[in-house]
C-alpha cells in the first residue's frame, strides 16, 4: 500500500492513499485548466506531481524513518521523458515546483534551476506507480493565438504559470479535504451566491437612484448604454467617463451583465491603492443586499509573507498539515476586490502562495479601476498580460478611468503604442460629450507656493481641500491650521477603518456646510466621495490633477465659476524623481491647453508625451526586460524566479502593523492567538494596518512599541503597535522617537 498523508494516527487506515490523491488532483487540475483549454495537461500534471511518493524513502518517511525526501522531481522528469520536449519541458516545471515554487531554467537562484533538478539523482521509483496510475499516451499542444512573435516563449511562459496555479490549488484543496474528513473539520467553502443571484439585487439597487438632477441623468443615461455593450463579445475595453460620472457601480453592473451573457464566472475589481480597498468592497456589498457579505472578498495580502511562509513550510516539509494553516487565498469568490499591485505581482509570481489564485483569473472580467496609475518601469509587461488574458484564458479587461492612459497600438506612427493593445472597445457613450456635460470646475496654475501661503489660503476658505504628494509635508501642513474650525487630516499612517471615520465626518461637515479644511495626499484622489468647492493640488501628474479636480464640484451643486482647482508648485518640497517628470509633462501639456489642460485632448497629449519619450528605451518602460528575458531563455530556460523576485511594481519593503484602533480589532486580537485557521481573521485585520517602510517598522521594533502576536506560532507575521502613544487620532502613526510614552501612561 502506498500512502500520500499520514495522520498522528499509526492506524494506515486512516491515512490517504497515494493513487486517491494523485487522480483525484489530477481530476481537479483537469478541471480548471479546461478554462483555457489544457484539460488534458492539467490532467497528467496531478497524475504526476507526488510521483516521488513511490519511493521506499517517502513510504518510511511517512512512519517516521526518514528525514525529507526529494518526491517532486520524479514526476518531472518522467513528464520529460513521456512527452514531447515542449510540453514535458512545461509540465516539469510545474511539477518540480508545485512545493517550493516555479524554478529558473538554468540559472540557479535560491532554489536549484530545473535543469539540476532533472540531473540530480533522487530515490528510485517503485514499479507500482504504472499499475495504479494511467498516463495519456500523447497531449496535445495548447493552442496559444499569438498576434506578436517576439512573445511566443512569453506566452508560454504565461501559460506554464497558469497550469501550475491550477496543479497547486487542487493540491491544496484534495489535501485539506483529506484532514478535515479524519480530523473533523468543518471546510466554509463553497454555497456562495452564484453570479446570476446577484444580478436582481444590484438592478434593484441601482433603480433606486433618482434622476433629480443633470449629473444623475446623465449618470443613469451612462449607467444605461454602457450595461446595453454587454452583449459584445469578450476582449478589451475601455470606460472613459469623468470622475463623478458613476464609474464604480456602472462597471460592476456591466461586468456582471458581460459575465452572465458569456459564461464568465467572476468579476475581479483591481484598485491602485490599498486605501480604497475597503471602501470600494463596502460599495459593492451594499449595492447587493442581503448577498453582500458573501460575494464580495477583498485581498490585498497584507499579512502574508510567501517567501516566508514557503520556507517555514519546507523546513517542516511542505507535506504536513501546517500548509493548510497559510493565509492564502484562491479567489474562488463570485466578486474579487484586490488592489493592482496584488493582481500583477501575483501574474508575475512564482510562488505557490501567490500563484494558487491565477487560475481564477481565466473566464472572468477583469475591471482595471484608474488604468492609468499602471507604473511606468512595468508598463510594457503589465500590458502584455492584459493582452494574453484576453487571447487565450477567455477574460475581458476593462480599462476604467476619467483619463484613458494611451495604450493602444494603432496603424498611425504618430499615435501608436509600440506592442501595445489593439482593439479595444469603448464603453461610454461619446467620452468627448461627456467631459463637457460633467465639467464642473476651473482649472488654473498658480506658480510656487509656500505653507505659510498655503495654510493663509485654507485659513480663508470655510471649505477646502489640499493635496500634496508626501505625508511630511501634509503633516507640515495640518501643525500649521490644526486649530481651525474643521481642520482635518488624512494619511495613509492612519489605519483604513481610522480613515473612513475621518471621512464619514467630513462628508457630515459638507453636507451640513459646515467648516471642513481637509489636507491629504494622493489617497483621497481615487474613489473617495467628496465634494468641495475650492481645490489645492501639488503639481503633479494631469492623471492625478484629474482626479483631484474630480473632488471638486463633485454633484454639480455650484456653478463652475464658484468652482476652482488651483495647481502650485511647493519649492521647499521637492517631489520624488519619477513625481517629478509626471509634473513636468504636465507642465509641458498646460502650455499647449492652458485653457483646459484636463480636456480628452490634452489628456491624450500627456500620455502621448509621457510614454514615447520612453518608446524605445525599454529600461524606461521594462525597467527589469521581462519580455526580453523570457525570449532570450526560450522554453528550457524560462526564468520564474529571477522575475518574480525583480517584479515589483512599489519600491522598497512596506511591512504591516496592525493598530488595534478599536475593541473589535483587539477582539480579533484575541482570537487569532487560538485560532487554527486563521485566513479568515487576517481578512478581517486588514482595515486596522498601517503600512511603513522598512526604517519605520525597525525603529518601532527596536524600542519595543511593537511586538508579535502569538510569536511561538506566527513568528513575525502579525506585528501589533502596543505604545498606544504612538498613534495619534489627528496624524496616525508615527515613528521618529517611537520610545515617547505620555507622562499619565507612565508607571511610577
Amino acid at each position: 500500500m502506498f500512502y500520500a498523508h499520514s495522520t498522528d494516527s499509526m492506524n494506515q487506515d486512516d491515512w490517504q492513499l497515494l493513487s486517491d490523491h494523485l487522480n483525484a488532483v489530477g481530476r481537479l487540475t483537469a478541471n480548471f485548466a479546461e478554462r483555457f483549454a489544457a484539460q488534458d495537461m492539467g490532467l497528467v500534471a496531478g497524475l504526476l506531481h507526488d510521483l516521488g511518493k513511490y519511493t521506499n524513502e517517502f513510504q518510511g518517511r511517512l512512519a517516521g524513518d526518514y528525514g525529507r525526501v526529494d518526491h517532486s522531481t520524479a514526476g518531472a522528469k518522467v513528464a520529460v521523458e513521456r512527452f514531447r520536449p515542449h510540453l514535458g519541458r512545461v509540465l516539469a516545471y510545474c511539477i518540480a515546483g508545485h512545493h517550493a515554487g516555479l524554478a529558473n531554467g538554468r540559472d540557479p537562484g535560491e532554489r536549484s534551476a530545473l535543469k539540476e533538478r532533472l540531473a540530480a539523482s533522487i530515490p528510485n521509483l517503485l514499479p507500482a506507480w504504472r499499475e495504479e496510475i494511467e498516463l495519456p499516451a500523447s497531449l496535445n499542444s495548447p493552442r496559444l493565438k499569438s498576434p506578436r512573435k517576439d512573445r511566443t516563449i512569453f506566452q508560454l511562459a504565461f501559460f506554464t504559470r497558469m497550469l501550475f496555479s491550477c496543479l497547486v490549488d487542487a493540491d491544496f484543496l484534495d489535501t485539506e479535504a483529506f484532514y478535515a474528513k479524519v480530523e473533523g473539520w468543518r471546510i466554509d467553502r463553497g454555497g456562495l451566491p452564484t453570479l446570476a443571484e446577484l444580478r436582481k439585487p444590484l438592478d434593484a439597487f441601482l433603480s433606486g437612484f433618482k434622476a433629480d438632477s443633470d449629473v444623475n441623468r446623465l449618470r443613469a443615461e451612462i449607467l444605461s448604454h454602457v450595461c446595453q455593450q454587454a452583449v459584445l463579445p469578450p476582449g478589451l475595453f475601455s470606460l472613459t467617463v469623468p470622475t463623478g460620472g458613476g464609474k464604480t457601480l456602472t462597471s460592476l453592473a456591466f461586468a456582471l451583465d458581460h459575465a452572465l451573457r458569456h459564461g464568465q464566472e467572476r468579476i475581479i475589481y483591481a484598485i491602485p491603492f490599498t486605501s480604497i480597498v475597503e471602501q470600494n468592497a463596502a460599495v459593492f456589498r451594499a449595492a447587493l443586499g442581503k448577498f453582500g457579505e458573501q460575494a464580495v472578498l477583498e485581498h490585498h495580502s497584507a499579512f502574508v509573507d510567501e517567501q516566508r511562509q514557503d520556507r517555514d513550510h519546507r523546513r517542516k516539509s511542505w507535506e504536513s498539515r501546517e500548509k493548510l494553516k497559510l493565509a492564502m487565498e484562491n479567489w474562488d469568490a463570485p466578486i474579487i476586490v484586490t488592489t493592482a499591485v496584488q493582481f500583477f505581482e501575483s501574474l508575475f509570481a512564482d510562488r505557490p502562495a501567490r500563484c494558487r489564485k491565477l487560475h481564477h483569473i481565466a473566464n472572468s472580467v477583469v475591471i482595471l479601476d484608474e488604468a492609468q496609475t499602471l507604473t511606468l518601469k512595468l508598463l510594457r509587461p503589465c500590458v502584455a498580460a492584459l493582452d494574453e488574458l484576453t487571447l487565450n484564458y477567455r477574460s475581458s479587461v476593462v480599462l476604467c478611468t476619467a483619463t484613458q492612459p494611451a495604450l493602444q497600438e494603432t496603424d498611425s506612427p504618430g499615435k501608436s503604442f509600440t506592442g501595445g493593445l489593439r482593439n479595444v472597445r469603448e464603453l461610454a457613450p461619446e467620452p468627448q460629450r461627456l467631459y463637457a456635460s460633467l465639467k464642473r470646475f476651473n482649472v488654473r496654475h498658480v506658480g510656487e507656493t509656500n505653507d505659510t501661503a498655503l495654510a493663509d489660503e485654507l485659513t480663508a476658505n470655510q471649505q477646502i481641500l489640499c493635496i500634496v504628494n508626501n505625508r511630511q509635508h501634509a503633516r507640515t501642513l495640518f501643525e500649521l491650521i490644526h486649530d481651525q474650525p474643521g481642520a482635518r487630516h488624512l494619511t495613509t499612517l492612519m489605519c483604513a477603518r481610522h480613515r473612513s471615520q475621518i471621512l464619514a465626518d467630513v462628508r457630515q461637515r459638507l453636507k451640513n456646510g459646515e467648516p471642513c479644511r481637509l489636507i491629504a495626499t494622493s489617497l483621497i484622489e481615487a474613489g473617495v466621495d467628496v465634494d468641495f468647492p475650492r481645490v489645492l493640488r501639488a503639481e503633479a501628474g494631469l492623471d492625478s490633477i484629474a482626479q483631484a479636480a474630480g473632488r471638486c464640484n463633485r454633484e454639480g451643486h455650484r456653478s463652475p465659476e464658484a468652482s476652482e482647482v488651483l495647481i502650485f508648485s511647493a519649492p521647499d518640497w521637492a517631489p520624488p524623481p519619477e513625481l517629478a517628470q509626471f509634473a513636468q509633462v504636465s507642465r509641458e501639456v498646460l502650455r499647449q491647453h492652458p485653457a483646459d489642460p484636463l480636456a480628452l485632448e490634452a489628456i491624450d497629449l500627456y500620455f502621448r508625451l509621457l510614454y514615447w519619450q520612453r518608446d524605445g528605451r525599454d529600461s524606461e518602460l521594462d525597467k527589469y526586460a521581462v519580455l526580453k528575458r523570457f525570449q532570450d531563455g526560450g522554453i528550457d530556460g524560462l526564468p520564474f524566479e529571477s522575475v518574480a523576485r525583480d517584479f515589483r511594481m512599489i519600491e522598497g519593503v512596506q511591512q504591516p502593523v496592525i493598530i488595534p484602533f478599536d475593541q473589535e480589532a483587539q477582539d480579533m486580537l484575541d482570537a487569532l492567538k487560538y485560532a487554527d485557521h486563521i485566513g479568515g481573521i487576517a481578512r478581517c485585520l486588514q482595515p486596522y494596518i498601517v503600512q511603513t517602510p522598512r526604517q519605520g517598522f525597525a525603529a518601532l521594533y527596536g524600542s519595543g512599541a511593537i511586538q508579535p502576536v502569538a510569536p511561538e506560532r506566527f513568528a513575525e507575521q502579525f506585528m501589533i503597535l502596543v505604545n498606544p502613544d504612538l498613534y495619534n487620532e489627528y496624524s496616525g502613526l508615527y515613528w521618529d522617537n517611537p520610545a515617547f510614552i505620555k507622562a499619565e501612561h507612565l508607571n511610577w
